[in-house]
């Protein structure tokens, strides 16, 4: 694993790239209730800068678990994968700009009108999200894709429906380790890619398919890594996002040589 001192780029480029790192780690806050997510968030005090509220966490504590992240003067990416008809759509967009969240997930297999809608919907709003379309979940190899219907493999189906999301206007993208480099030339240099899926080297898969180490995903394209077991469900979360941020940092170090 690489670390700060293998750079050879002295201590001040050192600090910079793990600075950088605690800008592109989101921990994924993936518990029960609004007083373990502010448990996890003391304990992980200072080392990150980035915390996803998702489906389970926001069913149990609703639009309010927010505020209080917001208050920490730390970054909130609401992840939800909205998929429904356009106009529900925009409309939940619209309702999530104003709980002041940096990024928002819509889900790409919500079709054309669907994903237009969700960028209409930001027109107008002072300081919007950042609006990401999820392509395939992690979670999916081409079997899973294929009883699903889809008998594309994950790259390719992950390819159309970036560029769908393109065509709609939206340059934020979530997709798997694996496409990183295929959708970082879809999107550009100034494309968004939040990469889930990302296990440290020797840490379960669990039930992601389609995963990478963190350095790895960093060298492919990735903008930000979501990680959540490897750091939630740590004996000691704090070294774990320690260990994390410091391979990071070394790939991040890396790339400026």
């Amino acid at each position: 694993m690489a670390t700060l001192e293998q750079t050879n780029t002295g201590p001040a480029a050192s600090q910079n790239s793990l600075e950088a790192a605690r800008q592109r780690l989101i921990v994924a806050l993936d518990v029960p209730d609004a007083s373990a997510a502010a448990d996890l968030i003391d304990k992980l005090e200072g080392q990150c800068r980035w915390f996803k509220v998702g489906l389970e966490l926001f069913t149990a504590a609703g639009p309010s678990v927010v505020e209080p992240i917001l208050r920490r003067d730390l970054r909130v990416f609401l992840d939800l994968k909205l998929h429904d008809i356009p106009n529900t759509v925009g409309g939940a967009v619209r309702s999530a700009s104003a709980l002041g969240v940096h990024r928002l997930t819509v889900h790409a297999a919500g079709g054309p009108a669907m994903l237009a809608a969700a960028r209409a919907a930001l027109e107008g709003i002072s300081d919007p999200p950042e609006l990401l379309a999820v392509t395939v979940l992690t979670s999916m190899d081409a079997a899973q894709l294929h009883a699903a219907g889809v008998d594309r493999a994950p790259v390719d189906q992950v390819e159309l429906l970036a560029r769908l999301a393109l065509a709609a206007g939206i340059r934020g993208f979530v997709c798997s380790p694996q496409e990183v480099s295929r959708v970082r030339a879809i999107a550009g240099s100034e494309g968004i890619l939040v990469v889930p899926g990302i296990r440290p080297a020797g840490s379960e898969s669990a039930d992601q398919r389609r995963i990478a180490t963190p350095a790895e995903a960093l060298r492919q394209g990735a903008t930000s890594l979501v990680v959540g077991r490897p750091i939630t469900h740590a004996a000691h979360p704090a070294r774990a996002a320690e260990t994390i941020l410091q391979e990071m940092a070394g790939a991040l170090a890396a790339q400026q040589t």
